[in-house]
């Protein structure tokens, strides 16, 4: 049977093109839309001239920091094994070291092993800044001694290198700051703004016995700090994807730290006859539980403040995603999900640690615990977290107890900041080719201590990393190349000179 004009397939295909031709003008607007804003994204970096670099004995620099390493200042998280003495002589070869800067500067001991520098400055009006760092290190790990090229405390410098423990984390720091004072020192210069320089002994144990205490003092004082820089952050070459240059990652942010344990109950027996319910499956479900309901991914705070600097530097794809997240966050999510040092930016981590159970393979454990370590994102807290976890586990034969108070994650500095903006232009004229980028830490720095000082904290220390260097940090063979201490000390001299008048 032939088709008429009135006949009901001829009227649904031209109600089916009118549709069509109603949806093409919106999406082509929405498709201009979209092209329009990844266009016109700007750039937030900013052009500086470069400055000239001051001449440094690299060589003698990298000897300086090589003896620094070998004063084994363990941290240890069980006081028993502690061992102060190497403390006390590292502080005495500052001092023997920086003989000019200790003339120069005020100085005390805190919580008898911390150092603090008073730098006064010749403007009473303007509000102190602090430089900081810490010279406890991480222990060896048992076993893994033979593996190191140069031995963990040698400070040998073989291959440009410096070799050994503390020479990333954060010996490296300490010495780069007190080896550009000195050099600012020797040169005449005087600063306007009063700089203090802190050092603590216990970072690498949470730092509350050394960071806090000063921090305590300083707040005893009255005193009110412009900025605080820490480590953190680093130059990152060929570690952040989509960028074709080096990122100089700055931390504005870092994240909270909170672990619970998990401890299930159930009846106890012989595995030849289990009961339904063991406290082991209870506590595997529960865990299993955990690891299905991840915290949701946020593209806001310090993720969203990286994306607006990465994003314009970018290609187009990446860049029509970050320019629209109102309507392709999800593209981005998806991609930060890909890899877990990106997804840790933008949700709070849950992650199992310690299983115990059991004492024999026949017998059915009465009781059955884990704890669960979670990295907690800005706008999170230690309270809604374990709320989190009560809600997902609920069940009475489930205890959840808080290993610790832990902490909650830092506030946020802006971006905006005059501070940050003098930190970034000095980076720029420092490291010309890198792209600089607001960056949300993941672990924990001293820095935490100083909230109560300054809102303006910032993480970062100018050292080139590649992806091969970040196993080094707390890990086997650390190093840092001759060139790249060097160019620290230009930068801290730099910084003070632009900071501090």
């Amino acid at each position: 049977m032939s088709e008429t004009a009135n006949s009901p397939v001829p009227r649904r295909r031209r109600v089916l093109r009118k549709v069509l031709l109603a949806l093409h003008v919106p999406i082509i607007l929405l498709a201009a839309v979209l092209v329009y804003r990844a266009g016109t994204m700007e750039s937030r970096q900013i052009a500086v001239p470069l400055v000239e670099r001051i001449e440094i004995d690299e060589a003698a620099a990298a000897e300086l920091l090589g003896a620094a390493v070998r004063y084994e200042t363990v941290s240890h998280g069980n006081p028993e094994e502690q061992i102060r003495e190497p403390f006390a002589r590292f502080r005495e070869f500052l001092r023997a070291t920086f003989p000019r800067l200790y003339e120069a500067m005020t100085y005390e001991t805190v919580s008898e092993h911390s150092l603090l520098f008073e730098w006064e400055g010749t403007d009473a009006s303007l509000d102190p800044a602090l430089l900081m760092g810490h010279y406890d290190v991480v222990p060896i790990e048992p076993g893994t001694e033979a593996e190191w090229e140069h031995p963990p405390f040698s400070g040998e410098i073989a291959d440009d290198f410096v070799w050994g423990r503390g020479t990333l984390d954060d010996k490296g720091t300490v010495i780069a700051i007190l080896s550009a004072c000195d050099r600012l020192i020797e040169d005449g210069y005087k600063p306007k703004r009063t700089l203090y320089l802190a050092f603590g002994h216990d970072e690498e144990i949470g730092g509350s016995d050394g960071a806090a205490k000063i921090s305590e003092l300083l707040q005893s004082r009255g005193v009110r700090l412009d900025y605080v820089l820490d480590e953190g952050g680093t130059i990152a070459d060929g570690i952040v994807g989509g960028v074709d240059k080096p990122v100089a990652l700055v931390g504005i942010a870092e994240k909270g730290y909170l672990s619970v344990e998990l401890v299930a109950t159930g009846d106890g027996g012989h595995s030849s006859m289990p009961p339904r319910d063991t406290a082991v499956a209870l506590l595997a479900s529960a865990i299993a539980k955990l690891s299905e309901n991840q915290f949701p991914a946020r593209i806001s705070g310090p993720a969203g403040d990286m994306l607006s600097f990465l994003g314009p530097e970018m290609g187009f794809t990446s860049r029509l995603a970050i320019a629209n997240l109102w309507a392709l966050d999800w593209l981005v999510i998806r991609k930060f999900a890909a890899q877990p040092s990106t997804d840790a930016m933008l949700r709070t981590t849950i992650a199992p640690t310690i299983l115990r159970a059991g004492v024999k393979d026949n017998v059915i454990p009465s009781e059955a615990r884990a704890t669960v370590n979670f990295r907690i994102l800005p706008g999170d807290t230690t309270e809604s977290v374990i709320a989190h976890v009560r809600e997902l586990i609920a069940s009475d034969r489930i205890e959840i107890l808080a290993t610790d108070e832990g902490r909650d994650p830092s506030k946020v500095s802006s971006t905006s900041a005059e501070q940050f903006i003098s930190l970034q232009k000095t980076i720029s004229a420092m490291f010309p080719d890198a792209i600089v980028s607001p960056y949300l830490v993941l672990g924990g720095t001293d820095s935490r201590h100083y909230e109560p000082l300054s809102d303006n904290i910032y993480r970062f220390l100018p050292l080139v990393f590649k992806s091969e260097d970040l196993e080094r940090l707390h890990g086997t063979n650390e190093r840092i190349a001759v060139k790249d201490f060097a160019n620290c000390i230009r930068f801290f001299f730099q910084l003070i000179k632009t900071t501090c008048g």
